[in-house]
C-alpha cells in the first residue's frame, strides 16, 4: 500500500510539472490579477446574486428576464478578454488531462469501473475556479 501511495504522489508530481498545469496556473495568475478583469468579475457576481433570487420565482419574477440578460451580457463581456478565454481552454485541458488520467487507472483496474464524467460543472465564477455561467442550469 505505501508503494501505491508513493506511487500516486509521484503521479500527482508528474500532473503538476505538466505543460497543462503551468499554463492553467499562468493564465489564473493573469486574471486573478488584473484589476479590469476583476471589476468585470465582481459586477458579474453581483448580477448572478440578483440572478439566483429571480431564479427562485422564475420566469413569473417581475426581474427574471432582465437579470438573466444581464448575466449573459457579462459573460460576455468575460469570454470577449483574452486572458480569460485563455484561462478557460487552459481549465479544459488540465480537466481533460485530469480525466484522461483517472480513466486509464480506472481501466487498467476493470472496464467496469466508471469514472466520474468530464462535464464542465455549471455554478462558480470566472477567476475563482469555476466556469462563468448562470445559476445551476444555466442562463437559459
Amino acid at each position: 500500500m505505501a508503494a501505491l501511495l508513493l506511487d500516486a504522489y509521484e503521479l500527482g508530481d508528474m500532473i503538476n510539472r505538466s505543460t497543462e498545469v503551468a499554463e492553467y496556473a499562468y493564465w489564473k495568475a493573469v486574471v486573478e490579477q488584473d484589476k479590469q478583469i476583476q471589476q468585470v468579475v465582481k459586477r458579474f457576481e453581483k448580477a448572478k446574486e440578483l440572478f439566483v433570487e429571480t431564479e427562485r420565482f422564475g420566469r413569473f419574477h417581475p426581474d427574471y428576464n432582465e437579470a438573466k440578460d444581464k448575466v449573459k451580457a457579462i459573460q460576455t463581456e468575460l469570454d470577449a478578454i483574452e486572458a480569460v478565454s485563455r484561462y478557460k481552454l487552459a481549465e479544459e485541458a488540465v480537466d481533460s488531462l485530469l480525466f484522461d488520467v483517472a480513466s486509464q487507472i480506472a481501466g487498467s483496474v476493470s472496464e467496469t469501473i466508471k469514472v466520474p464524467g468530464n462535464a464542465p460543472v455549471k455554478g462558480g465564477s470566472c477567476g475563482s475556479g469555476g466556469s462563468c455561467s448562470c445559476g445551476s442550469g444555466g442562463c437559459g
